[in-house]
């Protein structure tokens, strides 16, 4: 997959995931774009080393799954880190 092909799968995996998961995500559409793309190469990673499956075509089906379920473990895990710092 291409570099923009890969940023536009991780901006709109970044939206899905910050839709799916409930309450209010901190950042805007940059750092949804970061933790998407994150999210993505996270997704990818998880994919390949589990299941022997990658993020290598925008429209498979597959790539979309991992790259929003990466996204939304990146999503949490910016949720734990950000809450904690707020209340310091």
């Amino acid at each position: 997959m291409n570099f923009l092909a890969f940023l536009l799968l991780g901006l709109i995996a970044g939206a899905i995931a910050k839709l799916i998961l409930p309450g209010k995500q901190a950042g805007g559409w940059i750092m949804t774009l970061i933790l998407g793309v994150i999210g993505a190469l996270l997704g990818g990673f998880l994919g390949n080393l589990l299941f022997n499956v990658g993020v290598n075509e925008f429209f498979s089906i597959s790539s979309w799954l991992l790259a929003i379920g990466g996204a939304i473990i990146v999503l949490l895990v910016y949720g734990a880190i950000t809450k904690n710092r707020s209340h310091a």
